[in-house]
């Protein structure tokens, strides 16, 4: 039996917990010999899918359109912006040629997709009504990550890179994308039970090419932080670099304004990490590759329990529930039970010969909820509900995960064994973050604009060198 993920507790030993769960649930192979390039197996891919597809279709419904642009970009195209090469140049990946012929020039293994869809924007864009310009493409990205690799988490090859890019006619609509961005991504993070803070980079810390950007910040069982997306206002940078100009209707030449966001399969690593236990994985119902495993209590000869538990699947199937019987004889209930646990399946139902007489089924919940006994004929709606309060019990779990793991320091005054996000008063500056993070041993994250707990008023308090604060600081050590 697969009971390594099993007793093990993560906030103990993370690490170990993480590796024994992505293998025992088999979701990915990490044993491929290039460091940082995983193999995504059938179950984990499958969650994967159905975590991009909540986020493709919030994009789609904000009139987003799906578009695909080459993987190799030109050094000539790649450098354009200044900051951008800075920025990306020193961990991208370049081809320079065949196994036999060295091209004329070398070419960017696709770290994002700035340059190469705004040099295409650049032949696109012309008149008022082309605006605003909004797609999305989902792609792999390379980037050559120089901390410790961690799989999902942190990789060198990023295999479902969902980046949106839009282009408007003046600031205020490019201010406006952002504030819907961020709406997306909340409603996104929502539906996958997650906890986050979101900051405002400092100037220091933006994404290159970029004026400002915010990240969707939460924080996994061992304490480092997890940046789960991010929303990029890029101004006229790139506009400017690749000469992406429109005519307005007063007849002039303008420079279109830009903006980014970008999620990666990492959200997925964020959802095993945060809602998993020391019984293995805990999908959300939403994106669980099976909502609901079938587990008949039955001997060889019990032929109406199989042929029960199998029209119960044909009930749950027809309103597109994931539905999985393990009809295994060899294997005991018991065995059953913990082995689907592990896997993170929200929803067990247990038939035998008494489910079959009364006409019924009972549902056991992965959280460990008291048992129900539901009839047949109301099954549909019983699991619907139970869904429902499985998302909600996740929420509340997560949300007080992230307490557990968020510190609130009103004074600066080191602290030992810090183990998480810092919550800090700041005024903003540079060298108070320096400050704050010569104090704490940990990098400033940005500005919190949002948080999913309540923040007394920082005015309330004072910064390192005694001025009065702001804002409040998270500062983490990240992935």
């Amino acid at each position: 039996m697969a009971k390594k993920a099993i007793g093990i507790d993560k906030y103990l030993d993370f690490d170990d917990w993480y590796h024994d769960a992505l293998r025992e649930a088999d979701l990915v192979d990490i044993r491929y010999p290039v460091k940082g390039m995983i193999i995504w197996k059938p179950y984990g891919l499958k969650a994967l899918r159905l975590t991009q597809r909540i986020l493709m279709d919030l994009l789609e419904k904000t009139g987003h359109l799906e578009a695909y642009f080459p993987a190799l970009i030109p050094e000539s195209v790649f450098a354009r912006e200044r900051d951008f090469l800075e920025g990306f140049g020193g961990e991208s990946f370049v081809v320079e040629g065949t196994g036999t012929k060295k091209f004329n020039e070398r070419f960017y293994l696709r770290p994002t997709s700035e340059t190469v869809m705004y040099y295409m924007w650049n032949l696109w864009i012309k008149g008022r009504r082309d605006l605003p310009l909004k797609m999305y493409q989902v792609v792999n990205v390379f980037r050559y990550e120089t901390k410790m690799t961690h799989p999902i988490l942190r990789v060198r090859e990023i295999m479902g890179f969902i980046e949106a890019h839009t282009a408007h006619a003046t600031p205020e609509e490019a201010e406006a994308q952002i504030k819907e961005a961020i709406g997306i991504y909340e409603e996104f993070f929502d539906r996958l039970q997650l906890p986050y803070y979101i900051v405002k980079t400092p100037p220091w810390d933006t994404f290159a090419g970029a004026e400002y950007n915010y990240d969707f910040i939460t924080v996994m069982p061992d304490g480092k932080g997890l940046e789960l997306g991010s929303v990029i206002n890029l101004g006229q940078r790139f506009a400017k670099a690749f000469d992406i100009k429109y005519m307005d209707t007063d007849g002039q030449f303008k420079y279109i304004y830009q903006t980014c966001y970008g999620v990666s399969e990492r959200v997925l690593g964020a959802v095993i990490g945060i809602h998993g236990d020391e019984k293995g994985l805990f999908f959300p119902p939403e994106i669980a590759p099976i909502q609901v495993v079938v587990v008949p209590i039955a001997k060889p000869e019990d032929v109406q329990v199989l042929e029960y538990a199998r029209r119960v699947k044909e009930i749950l199937e027809k309103t597109g529930i994931r539905v999985f019987i393990d009809d295994d004889l060899e294997k005991s209930p018991g065995w059953k039970y913990y082995y689907w646990e592990m896997k993170g399946v929200p929803v067990r139902i247990e038939v035998g010969p008494r489910e079959v007489g009364e006409k019924t089924v009972t549902i056991a919940r992965r959280d460990g909820a008291p048992r129900i006994v539901v009839k047949l004929d109301e099954l549909i709606p019983v699991v619907n509900e139970v869904f429902r309060e499985v998302n909600t019990a996740l929420r509340e779990r997560a949300l007080e995960h992230l307490k557990k793991l968020s510190i609130i320091a009103t004074s600066c005054t080191p602290l030992e064994n810090l183990m998480g996000l810092i919550i800090a008063p700041w005024d903003g500056s540079r060298e108070e973050a320096e400050m704050l993070e010569k104090t704490f041993n940990k990098g400033v994250l940005g500005e919190i604009t949002e948080s999913p707990m309540p923040l007394p008023p920082p005015s309330n308090y004072t910064t390192c060198s005694g001025r009065k604060a702001e804002k409040w600081a998270l500062l983490g050590v990240t992935y």
